[in-house]
């Protein structure tokens, strides 16, 4: 019951309540008469009411206009996109700016009525909701345009928020900080009054706090790291700097890391183990799924999504999360035909060995000979999530075929089961399984796991991250174990520390919290704010090639290039498909900060460096020239 509390409570609640609401969930009579005044009276129509706002963020809604990003163009994701790239251009309108404004101004409807209710106590719990996302939808406009103009109010015809200038973003974060610091202190009153919803996708008192401390790194890192360089003078371009500080990011990032540890310290929260081992005696070779827990937990929907027959309610790890339902609201996205996280070979070397190191160090990487030599020793996360050449694996997306657990996949058609690779001049080589479902009773679209929009991995990195920003790039080996090595656990790698990388001149503790984050959060559409934030985004994601297999390594042809597919006895590669135009040259340095594995000629190119023309007026995305036609005073980002 719980898990489809909040879609079955949309039902009783309708958008035409809300003035302005451009979207409907359900049109139904009478109830579409009801005034405002007349249904905001009882609590029950309160959290009825914060229901709906839950439903109006970026999430697994099959909503191709708002697509959610799994960092597509980015350095770690072969699919390519724009945003990443650099190459998009000022649009006539920007969706995402429509949308989010009108999804604030209903957050803002909810909120007016708050404010005039009889005891706010009383519905504390739907109170800090909505400030919850008023935050959330600000920081979303931050993130996409930098300062914009701020919506704590209901929109009328004259208001600033729709005549009036922007904003900077060092005012649009006051506003964000205010609007969590409310919805901390009003379901910190929910939760004392067991109002707390148990994590069923209602948003608590902990995914207030580690918002929060995701808002505090980014603003953290982006202030101190890119500084005012985007903020242009708010007058011809940009929002401008009102209300900067040279000094404030140590604020931001001293409360990023007491955030975190409080969510750490609650003990609500755990990385989800259920893959460490299975148990389910009727499970044939059940050494085959052991560690494969990262996979699993982004598919989690019934007893028959994994071989454990765990479900969602064994999901610790989801912080706050957007909840589906096979019956009640499926996700609508085609996650499994589509391989939503396309992998490259910069990400490939990122996964470290099982010591603990990268493979351009560690004496147990067994180099790149064969198709399968790069995935032994190591991490589970790597061998979990990466389609293995020549490996077994269910799944309808891939063979059109699902799970049957009991039976040993090994022995059925390799035709059907086997993972063969298939290079026609198209693609890398390498396919990421997270999203990809094996249960055999979905078809396209129909795949329901929850959206995971915070878990309680990335507390881990923010408390690491803003551990060691705070220590000029030290942080000890207890804060190390107590947050991020615990994911290094779950990854059968070794601790982090500052023995492992002593020897290595090139790697330093902030460069493997960052490597941790790439690999950790790969797909789940923060890749390319990180770059941004850290301020190295047009280095990394201009003039280099994305590339994926090794065809040749050290002049060497590899495996690949002399396989034979054995069902069809044909080359795995297909001649001539791969001219040198697409094989890399020479050897290239992939990431702009050390310790990241140098690509080497031989390697197949899927998108060429002229393509990769970010700068850095990509930090921020162009507001729709409608908009700026409509309202003089709202001027363009910089060099759009």
């Amino acid at each position: 019951m719980k898990t489809r509390y909040i879609i079955l409570s949309l039902f009783i609640l309708l958008g035409s309540l809300f003035t302005g609401c451009e979207k409907q969930f359900l049109d139904q009579n009478p109830q579409a008469a009801l005034t405002e005044a007349a249904y905001y009276t009882t609590p029950s129509q309160f959290q009825a009411a914060a229901d709906n706002l839950h439903t109006n963020v970026y999430a697994l809604n099959g909503n191709t206009t708002y697509p959610i990003n799994f960092d597509y163009g980015s350095d770690i994701n072969t699919q390519q996109d724009g945003v990443g790239s650099g190459t998009t251009t000022s649009p006539v309108n920007d969706g995402y700016w429509d949308q989010t404004y009108s999804w604030l101004r209903q957050v803002n409807v909810f909120l007016s009525k708050v404010a005039v209710y009889k005891n706010r106590t009383e519905i504390a719990g739907p109170c800090g909701q909505g400030f919850f996302f008023r935050a959330w939808h600000h920081f979303f406009l931050l993130k996409r345009f930098g300062g914009v103009p701020i919506a704590n109010t209901v929109t009328q015809v004259n208001s600033d928020v729709v005549w009036g200038p922007r904003s900077s973003r060092y005012q649009v974060m006051g506003q964000i900080i205010s609007d969590l610091d409310s919805a901390i202190f009003y379901l910190n009153k929910a939760n004392v009054t067991k109002a707390s919803t148990n994590n069923d996708g209602h948003v608590t008192l902990e995914a207030a706090k580690a918002l929060k401390a995701r808002v505090c790194l980014f603003e953290g890192t982006w202030e101190k790291y890119v500084t005012t360089t985007t903020d242009g003078d708010g007058k011809a371009t940009g929002a401008g700097t009102a209300g900067y500080s040279a000094t404030k990011y140590t604020d931001y990032l001293t409360m990023a890391k007491a955030l975190s540890k409080e969510v750490i310290d609650g003990g609500k929260f755990s990385l989800w183990l259920g893959m460490e081992n299975v148990t389910v005696g009727s499970v044939a070779n059940p050494a085959m799924y052991a560690h494969t827990s990262e996979f699993y937990l982004f598919n989690l929907e019934d007893a028959t999504s994994n071989p454990n027959g765990l479900t969602k309610a064994s999901n610790n790890e989801s912080v706050y999360r957007s909840v589906y339902d096979f019956t009640y609201r499926q996700g609508n996205t085609n996650l499994t035909k589509t391989y939503a996280a396309g992998v490259t070979r910069k990400l490939m070397d990122m996964y470290v060995c099982t010591d603990g190191l990268p493979v351009q160090y560690s004496p147990l990487f067994q180099g790149y000979g064969t198709m399968t030599s790069e995935y032994t020793n190591r991490d589970y996360r790597l061998q979990s999530l990466v389609f293995k050449p020549m490996s077994w694996y269910w799944g309808y997306g891939q063979y059109n075929t699902g799970a049957n657990y009991t039976k040993n996949i090994t022995t059925l058609p390799s035709i059907t089961y086997q993972s063969i690779p298939n290079l026609t001049g198209s693609g890398g080589g390498y396919a990421s399984r997270k999203w990809f479902t094996e249960m055999n009773t979905r078809t396209d679209y129909q795949q329901s796991n929850d959206y995971m929009h915070i878990r309680y991995a990335e507390i881990l990195l923010i408390y690491a991250e803003a551990t060691c920003e705070l220590g000029n790039g030290d942080i000890s080996d207890a804060d190390l174990d107590y947050s991020l090595n615990k994911l290094r656990d779950r990854g059968g790698v070794a601790h982090l520390s500052h023995a492992l990388i002593a020897p290595y001149p090139t790697l330093t503790l902030l460069g493997e919290i960052r490597r941790e984050r790439a690999v950790e959060l790969h797909a789940e559409g923060q890749r390319i704010g990180d770059l941004c934030r850290w301020g190295i985004a047009e280095s990394e994601l201009t003039g280099k090639p994305s590339c994926g297999i090794y065809l040749t390594y050290n002049g060497t042809a590899t495996e690949y290039s002399t396989a034979k597919n054995p069902n069809t006895n044909l080359p795995i590669v297909t001649p001539n498909a791969y001219p040198a135009s697409t094989i890399l040259q020479a050897d290239i340095q992939p990431s702009s900060y050390a310790g990241i594995a140098t690509t080497k000629a031989g390697c197949i190119i899927t998108e060429v460096a002229a393509n990769r023309k970010f700068t850095k007026k990509n930090y921020l995305q162009p507001i729709g020239t409608t908009q700026i036609t409509l309202n003089p005073k709202l001027v363009q980002n910089p060099n759009w």
